[in-house]
């Protein structure tokens, strides 16, 4: 049984007012009837160009949007139908990683705020023992715990992502959307990000769904590879397959514009 079910997943948005005031002038579907299934302990590689739907996808998985029409089942719970309560416990085992180091982290807190922010919401833990779980999780993710006393601003994009790998931890959960998290990164700095979350899978029996642009990084991290073009997945299968053996043209032209996996 997998523990990530997707079906017929769509979200249509309306699209803005004119300039003269009109109203709505027609729609657009970012997630086109979208199916997939996760098992645990894998990771999912989501590729496609930017504006194809992937992020969006990924928040309505978690409910962070509400989806238009569709199912969403975790673990056997049926995500989208349900109340406050559950989703509260639900968000426990489903975190994100954004795409964006730096605008995902609130300036105003220090490390130990962002890091425990979760831990306060969720848990009520009482601050030693929350501090003594910043500490560990830090160091999971390869910073010393004389970061907690510290702001954002001061770290680097490379340090800042992994704050928010230690956020997304706060909590244990099981399954993880990391959302473009080394995009905004240089090439050696995200190559460090995406070691660590192979890592950190293998720790902390994590399941991903990993969105990119970059085959390459999808290759190297993702078990299977589900290739999303104009809302739909139009190809999806193990990562060897795809990368060797594409089935449809759009998986072709994106395995074409990155010479090192042409076939």
């Amino acid at each position: 049984m997998a523990l990530l079910e997707v079906r017929d997943l769509t979200k249509v948005f309306p699209l803005g007012e004119s300039a003269f005031g009109g109203g709505a002038q027609g729609e657009v579907c970012a997630v086109d009837g979208v199916s997939l299934d996760i098992a645990a302990g894998e990771t999912l590689g989501l590729v496609g160009e930017s504006g194809s739907g992937k992020s969006t996808l990924g928040r309505l998985i978690l409910r962070l949007i509400e989806p238009s029409s569709g199912s969403v089942r975790f673990d056997g719970q049926d995500v989208l139908a349900a109340g406050r309560a559950q989703m509260r416990r639900l968000r426990r085992d489903m975190q994100i990683v954004f795409q964006d180091p730096f605008g995902s982290l609130d300036p105003r807190m220090t490390v130990a705020d962002i890091v425990t922010e979760p831990l306060v919401i969720h848990n009520g833990a009482a601050r030693s023992a929350r501090m003594a779980t910043a500490a560990e999780l830090l160091r999971a993710v390869g910073l010393d715990q004389s970061a907690l006393g510290r702001y954002a601003h001061e770290f680097s994009g490379g340090q800042r992502q992994r704050i928010g790998i230690a956020r997304a931890l706060a909590l244990k959960p099981r399954f993880i959307v990391a959302d473009e998290p080394v995009s905004a990164l240089d090439v050696s700095v995200g190559a460090q990000i995406v070691n660590l979350l192979a890592e950190l899978q293998r720790e902390f029996r994590l399941t991903y769904l990993f969105i990119s642009h970059s085959m390459p990084v999808v290759r190297y991290l993702a078990t299977r590879i589900a290739v999303m073009q104009r809302g739909k997945i139009v190809e999806v299968g193990p990562t060897e397959q795809v990368t060797t053996r594409p089935q449809h043209p759009y998986t072709r032209s994106l395995l074409e514009a990155t010479p090192e996996l042409r076939t």
